[in-house]
């Protein structure tokens, strides 16, 4: 037992450097090595801004859109083939890779005769793959995410992301906020539709290119802004802030406290019998052939344009949510746990909860409000709103219930955004009553990382 667990201990020092070299086949960090060491310097964020990407659509050449696909391909092949390298030092030969290793080790892959087409892709970009690998090695050690797995040419999503060095920018002095932007490897600016304006002045801290599946392309541009906070919002003639409860469901998308309820789009139910004609289409053509990626195509565009409308509706939800509320208050929901219930599979996806719960989070973040996420235990939906009496558990097709103490009758999801509501405003008050007088509440208030003398009702 003893020689097992020595042989599971990581190699460290002398002997994992000449392992890395002569077995790995990394080279030695040999640029650089006769200064001295200093620690890396990251982009120094600006105090008062916020990290905030906006999306275009642009539309390529030909010969854009050609070196655009070798670069998502490049960027695949650098990702499993770092993620290989890592997972064959440490079952092998129980050596630890970092960024550092893998980005020496691409240094000879782009020189290598076999793979020298790497040469064609900015290194930059190709480096940014290898950053995102670690940060998913990263995640996986916090218990944050899965163990990550190869990217897949015809399941992954293709994407570049390119740093300052990796593209020009020139702001058009006629159209502030708007620009031409060259990328590297390529001699021509790219065509930018820009619906919106960027902040007047502002270089971006880093461009990343995508393509869906229904080949589109599009341009997300992250720039470091002051986003101007919203006008404190009180409830009229007081001076507390107005509170919203949120209660998120399937039959209604959102029912709110005060009774009003958004209605749920269902668009993939909508076009359920599209979708199941065009994928008979599809099965029915020849596998490589041109028509079967045609047939592919056009299950592609209507997937992108079900996703469009849903994200669209799920942006102006709750941005009118943000500007008339000081106070959000959404239940912490097991979303992950309840799309493996079969029955409500579908209709969570149709949903999309994580799009609009994260949505809510960095709103309330950009224009100082703050979102209280109750605990998922806090009984809302079987809990009176009028003599908060705790009553039986409520099966799913009940939606209305009458309270065997004060007699009161419920609408199920009304009722249950009442008691968010109030319980949301509890834990306000109490974080708020806690702080300095001159610092405001947090922009996410958890009602699991409160102490359990504060969450007791």
């Amino acid at each position: 037992m003893a020689d097992a667990a020595e042989q599971q201990e990581r190699l460290t020092g002398a002997a994992a450097e000449r392992l890395k070299r002569e077995v790995l086949g990394i080279p030695d960090p040999r640029k650089h090595q006769q200064r001295a060491a200093r620690p890396l310097k990251g982009h120094p964020k600006e105090p008062g801004t916020q990290q905030r990407a906006y999306r275009y659509r642009f539309y390529p050449t030909d010969a854009q859109a050609e070196q655009l696909v070798r670069t998502f391909g490049a960027c695949r092949w650098v990702y499993n083939e770092g993620l290989a390298l890592r997972v064959k030092a440490w079952e092998e030969h129980h050596v630890s890779l970092g960024f550092a290793e893998t980005s020496r080790a691409l240094t000879g892959w782009r020189r290598a005769p076999e793979t020298a087409w790497l040469a064609d892709v900015s290194s930059t970009v190709l480096q940014q793959s290898l950053r995102h690998l670690d940060s998913a090695f990263s995640r996986f050690f916090k218990g944050a995410a899965k163990y990550p797995k190869p990217k897949r040419k015809h399941r992954s999503r293709d994407s570049a992301t390119y740093v300052r060095t990796g593209f020009r920018w020139h702001e058009d002095p006629e159209r502030p906020g708007t620009a031409l932007i060259t990328l590297a490897k390529q001699t021509e600016p790219l065509d930018v539709r820009w619906s919106r304006a960027l902040p007047a002045g502002v270089a971006p801290v880093k461009l990343t290119v995508t393509r869906d599946r229904a080949g589109r392309f599009f341009l997300y541009v992250l720039v470091e802004e002051r986003v101007a906070p919203l006008p404190t919002a009180f409830l009229p003639g007081t001076d507390a802030p107005k509170a919203v409860g949120i209660d998120l469901g399937l039959t209604a998308l959102v029912t709110l406290d005060d009774g009003s309820t958004v209605d749920h789009p269902q668009l993939l139910k909508k076009h359920k019998k599209k979708l199941a004609r065009l994928q008979k289409e599809l099965h029915r053509k020849q596998k490589g052939s041109n028509n079967r990626g045609k047939a592919r195509l056009k299950i592609a565009e209507l997937y992108a344009s079900i996703t469009d409308i849903r994200k669209d509706s799920l942006d102006q939800l709750t941005t009118r949510l943000v500007r008339e509320n000081q106070v959000l208050v959404v239940e912490d929901l097991a979303v992950a746990n309840l799309m493996r219930t079969k029955r409500l599979r579908n209709s969570m996806v149709d949903a999309s909860w994580g799009t609009l719960l994260e949505m809510l989070r960095y709103k309330a973040a950009w224009y100082g409000r703050t979102l209280v996420v109750v605990d998922r235990f806090f009984p809302s939906t079987r809990r009176c709103s009028a003599c908060h009496t705790k009553g039986e558990r409520l099966d799913l097709s009940v939606r209305s219930w009458t309270c065997a103490a004060c007699g009161a009758v419920h609408d199920r999801d009304g009722n249950a955004a009442v008691n968010l509501r109030d319980e949301g405003l509890r834990l306000y008050r109490l974080v708020a009553q806690a702080l300095p007088p001159d610092k405001n509440p947090p922009s996410i208030i958890r009602a699991s990382g409160l102490p359990e003398c504060v969450t007791a009702v």
